[in-house]
């Protein structure tokens, strides 16, 4: 009986997703869609949604007012991405860009220059609670949408060994925070995450999903 409800629920699952996808690609369906960022994560995230879109590139300085919040700074960013890009595109557009930061205790935790800057990063996160923050996008011709979404993402404690290995076998210059939750140090090392897993990826997806629902 267990068996046969785990079946039916997939099935069940599976005609949501179908279902999912038609309804959101026929509320775009006349809209030429680019996702503006470089992101290879953003990307494969996008692509869930059943969407067909174009990639741009945003070679923006990501600054922000020093006044300015550092949680509101992904939001602001994304939304300075988004009007760089608008003025490179045309037609019946929609644009969707994104930033993400990582903090803790309010501090901005950036990309690593190097591999002990990577280091030292990973061992400030180790057993703590952090912030990840992505400010989203989503610009037309007529209308501009921002949203920000934070989840809350707790580590173990990190030793040496293994935050050795993972700066020795995985890519980290790319990475705010030093570290990408699917990968390997992730996998072994994150306790709890509160709030969106996707989000702390790159993209929030169920929030996105439903800011493209409400778009005209």
């Amino acid at each position: 009986a267990s068996k046969g409800t785990n079946v039916s629920s997939d099935i069940v699952n599976s005609r949501i997703h179908v279902f999912s996808f038609k309804m959101l690609s026929e509320k775009l369906k006349n809209f030429n869609i680019f996702l503006g960022s470089s992101s290879p994560r953003r990307k494969i995230l996008l692509s869930k949604l059943g969407l067909t879109f174009e990639v741009k590139s945003p070679n923006i300085k990501e600054d922000f007012p020093r006044e300015l919040e550092n949680k509101k700074a992904p939001m602001y960013i994304a939304e300075m991405k988004a009007n760089y890009l608008a003025k490179k595109i045309s037609g019946n557009y929609l644009l969707i860009t994104a930033d993400t930061m990582v903090l803790l205790n309010n501090e901005i935790l950036h990309k690593p220059k190097n591999e002990s800057e990577a280091i030292k990063i990973l061992k400030k996160l180790s057993n703590k609670k952090h912030q990840v923050t992505t400010g989203i996008c989503v610009k037309t011709k007529n209308s501009l949408v921002k949203y920000s979404s934070t989840t809350t993402v707790e580590f173990k404690y990190l030793n040496k060994k293994e935050i050795d290995y993972y700066i020795k076998n995985y890519s980290f210059l790319d990475k705010a925070g030093s570290y990408a939750i699917q990968e390997w140090i992730g996998l072994i090392g994150i306790k709890k995450i509160y709030g969106s897993y996707s989000n702390v990826v790159g993209l929030p997806l169920s929030d996105l999903y439903n800011i493209l629902l409400r778009i005209k």
